[in-house]
């Protein structure tokens, strides 16, 4: 299994040549060429001209002297950055710390963020982390890292400066859509052990099952999670709800095996790239570890990349019934390719499709049941939750499924949103905290979403918008996708 972002091998071969081969996914293999048209298989002489025009200009000129190096590397870094929000230029420092293997085990503050027009948007914190605990949320603006401001300063420097040494705090400058006031979170920085699978019984013979984030292991702990909840059931598990709300995603086979775990057949996602070789297909070989038991997969706006691809394929074939709103549309493949300095280029080579054929890119995932705020004010803040399509350059990819809609809309209770001011997590700098703080509580009378799926799983009525009034109506559990 491998993270979205793959590390190739270094090419041989001159940058005009550059020639590849690429692993990704379950051991598939993809083979490109930095040209795949012949007729774009030539020198651009008069953009080099005026690039190195610019170069003479900016060293003779400019009012401080720089080296050759940093205008080099900022050409470079603009040159890749331009084509869209994922691909970039790595250093060679940053290309050595992102060589981390995706184990679940890292140092930091537990955030999974995006850079959009120079400052960071948060996609989702992920649970139990010193993120979570202070109350960073989707949709965070984050302006300021201990009171340094961010316009101008890249993705992987503003990633770096949150990162530090286990123990040690760092504030967080925070503007949050619908309050006026910056917010000031003070996070203590830890070497977080993630638990990315924890369950529980909800109810007699219904089982719930958190995914934080996919790690190597996922797939496996979710078949573990599965047959664990049987027991309890005596052997007659009734339904299952799998929660993927703020799941920013993580490694690609952990997602497909998550899926493949609830799958006897089928299609999961495949990519579609420029050139033929990077079409790849990942297929369900079963056995469905539910025997057929009823589903419901919960999303959110912060549900991203592996768990909008999970999501898709029950989804589309028919596994699940989905609730919460459209997802975050994080659809497109990165390949992380090792240049000669010993940097590398992070590259989209591929969009992911759903089993019905839809792009994930920039549409997100629709759910079976959309769950609406009814407080205009909560509404408003979920509207302006970040989604992928509101990135700076972001790839549009062509989808005879855009205009796809919910099924069934339910409102939920109206009530005022928290406001939340200078604040400093509790959380500690070990891995024992951690760990602890990944105990599964699901609180049925505080999680409207989660109370309204189970009443769904046990067949009950629940309140369903038809032409502006509420009626009480039992949802169907094999909803059609509406594709």
């Amino acid at each position: 299994m491998i993270p979205l972002n793959r590390i190739l091998p270094r090419p041989a071969g001159t940058w005009l040549k550059l020639s590849v081969v690429l692993m990704l996914g379950l051991g598939s293999s993809y083979a490109g060429s930095a040209y795949a048209d012949a007729d774009q298989n030539h020198i651009p002489l008069e953009q080099i001209q005026t690039l190195s025009q610019v170069f003479e200009i900016v060293k003779s000129n400019y009012v401080d002297p720089t080296s050759d190096k940093k205008l080099m590397t900022g050409a470079i870094s603009g040159m890749v950055s331009a084509l869209d929000p994922h691909s970039a230029y790595l250093t060679p420092k940053e290309f050595k710390e992102m060589q981390v293997v995706t184990d679940g085990k890292f140092g930091g503050l537990g955030i999974e963020v995006t850079g959009d027009h120079g400052v960071l948007k948060v996609v989702a914190p992920i649970d139990g982390t010193p993120a979570a605990k202070a109350g960073v949320e989707p949709g965070d603006l984050i302006v300021k890292i201990d009171g340094k401001a961010l316009q101008g300063i890249g993705l992987q420097k503003t990633v770096d400066m949150m990162r530090g040494k286990p123990g040690t705090q760092v504030t967080l400058t925070i503007l949050r859509p619908h309050q006026n006031q910056p917010i000031h979170l003070t996070l203590t920085r830890a070497i977080i052990k993630v638990q990315s699978v924890r369950s529980a019984m909800l109810a007699p013979d219904y089982g719930y099952i958190r995914i934080s984030q996919f790690q190597e292991n996922t797939g496996r702990k979710t078949r573990q999670a599965v047959e664990q909840l049987e027991k309890a059931a005596h052997g007659h598990l009734k339904g299952l709800i799998l929660d993927l709300r703020n799941n920013p995603g993580g490694v690609l086979g952990a997602g497909v095996e998550t899926a493949d775990t609830f799958l006897n057949k089928g299609l999961i996602v495949y990519t579609k790239g420029r050139t033929p070789d990077s079409d790849m297909r990942f297929t369900a070989h079963g056995p469905d570890y539910l025997h057929g038991a009823p589903m419901i997969v919960l999303i959110n706006g912060g549900s991203a990349s592996a768990a909008e691809i999970v999501t898709g394929a029950l989804k589309d074939d028919h596994r699940a019934l989905v609730m919460g709103q459209r997802s975050f549309g994080k659809g497109s493949v990165q390949t992380v390719i090792p240049l000669s300095n010993g940097g590398a280029l992070k590259l989209t080579t591929a969009l992911y499709y759903t089993p019905a054929g839809c792009s994930i890119q920039s549409q997100g995932i629709v759910p079976n049941v959309e769950i609406q705020p009814a407080n205009p004010q909560l509404r408003a803040m979920d509207e302006d939750l970040l989604k992928e399509s509101e990135l700076q350059g972001v790839l549009k990819a062509p989808d005879t499924c855009s205009k796809v809609k919910p099924q069934y809309t339910i409102t939920a209770p109206a009530s005022k949103p928290a406001l939340v001011t200078a604040k400093t997590s509790s959380g500690s700098a070990s891995e024992e905290a951690m760990e602890a703080a990944s105990v599964l509580k699901p609180n049925l009378g505080k999680d409207y979403v989660l109370r309204e799926a189970l009443a769904i799983l046990e067949k009950q009525a629940v309140p369903v918008d038809e032409n502006g009034h509420s009626v009480q109506e039992v949802i169907p559990l094999s909803v059609a996708s509406g594709q």
